[in-house]
């Protein structure tokens, strides 16, 4: 038998089903007084809170970098264990985050909807054409302390991009060819330098050939 529900009316008798969807509507929410962003618990709203109150209280023991979060930090430790658990199914690339794994694919999608009102140049990425406007800008504010080199991108802040402009003063081929084993000093030449291997495939296959020979 189907449980029924009492209501005023003593001759209305409804099932109990009826009366779910009215204590959906009325379920409290807690909204965020800084945003406005809202939950469905006070617990969730409480972590969110955190995140406005600039408290970074969760500390990497590896890099020390600081965090509101403890999932926050538990995901910026993959990158130094080195796992990358998202891949991309379209190239296969792997990423230690969801969110990075998210904005790679952007690149796949072939839709450019961040364009420079300058000169029209578009890109997949807002990072990408907030970078793109320093040139426009003329500003430089990133310099080499050994040749005072200046450079608009913000990459060349970062210590690889510092450490790789600073390998061309010391004269340093570190990056060799995988194919032919040419040296350079700089990351993106041998890259770039890959290129003619790869768009050949006739010299990849006598390469593996020579490579099975030995």
């Amino acid at each position: 038998a189907v449980p029924y529900s009492r209501h005023s009316d003593e001759s209305c008798f409804l099932p109990k089903e009826a009366d779910k969807p009215h204590r959906r509507k009325g379920r409290k929410r807690y909204s965020c007084d800084v945003c406005g962003k809202e939950f469905t618990h006070s617990s969730n709203l409480g972590h969110h809170q955190v995140t406005h109150s600039g408290v970074k209280a969760y500390s990497c023991d590896v890099c020390g970098k600081s965090f509101t979060q403890a999932g926050s930090l538990k995901t910026h430790k993959l990158i130094h264990s080195g796992v990358k658990p998202y891949s991309c199914d379209q190239c296969g690339k792997a990423f230690a985050r969801s969110s990075t794994l998210q904005r790679h694919q952007v690149t796949h999608s072939g839709v450019k909807a961040y364009s420079c009102d300058e000169c029209g140049k578009s890109f997949t990425l807002a990072a990408s054409l907030k970078t793109h406007k320093l040139i426009h800008s003329g500003v430089k504010p990133y310099s080499c302390d050994q040749c005072g080199k200046a450079f608009a991108h913000s990459t060349f802040a970062h210590s690889s991009g510092l450490r790789g402009h600073k390998v061309t003063h010391s004269g340093i081929k570190a990056y060799s060819c995988d194919f032919c084993g040419k040296t350079f000093r700089r990351l993106l030449s041998r890259n770039i330098h890959q290129r003619i291997h790869t768009k050949n495939d006739f010299y990849r296959k006598s390469q593996s050939k020579n490579i099975w020979k030995i």
